[in-house]
């Protein structure tokens, strides 16, 4: 049983695409169409883990999908990685950035950072969030950097999602 609400919402939206095997947390079809703007563009110059070798994807919404969010590879548009803000998923969730990640990113306030979580969804069926690797985007400028947060021992990687 997949669940309902949130969990639900995870599951259906990543069941609707193939997942690969070895790469559980990636869609390996053709994501949903969304119209790609420049001012989505979100530029991730060290990549994600795993993921290295990609540097440019375009961050897509649905109002149907929310709170959920896409971030979709420009060069390899048939894999994307399933988002979510972590308000949605823990109320307790501060990751502490340490400062090269904050000069990396630029960030002047901490209102500049734009924190997403990536959502996988498990042969079991369970959707877990990663808590210890977020993505941190600037809000103007879109950089972004996958970060371990100074604190990540205090955090799961396979939080599961719907859990509070």
């Amino acid at each position: 049983m997949l669940g309902s609400g949130i969990v639900g919402v995870a599951c259906a939206l990543l069941m609707r695409v193939a997942v690969q095997p070895a790469m559980n947390h990636t869609a390996d079809q053709v994501v949903p169409a969304f119209e790609v703007k420049p001012d989505n563009i979100v530029h991730l110059p060290l990549g994600l883990l795993g993921f290295e070798a990609h540097k440019q994807y375009v961050l897509l919404s649905k109002a149907d999908e929310a709170p959920f969010l896409w971030l979709q590879m420009l060069e390899a548009p048939h894999q994307a990685f399933l988002l979510i803000p972590p308000t949605h998923v823990t109320a307790d969730y501060q990751p502490e950035l340490g400062r090269e990640d904050v000069e990396f990113l630029g960030l002047e306030a901490p209102d500049d950072a734009w924190v997403l979580n990536i959502v996988t969804l498990r042969p079991s069926g369970e959707a877990t969030v990663n808590l210890k690797g977020p993505i941190v985007l600037h809000r103007k400028t879109l950089q972004g950097k996958q970060v371990i947060p100074l604190n990540a021992a205090d955090y799961a990687l396979r939080h599961p999602l719907g859990a509070v």
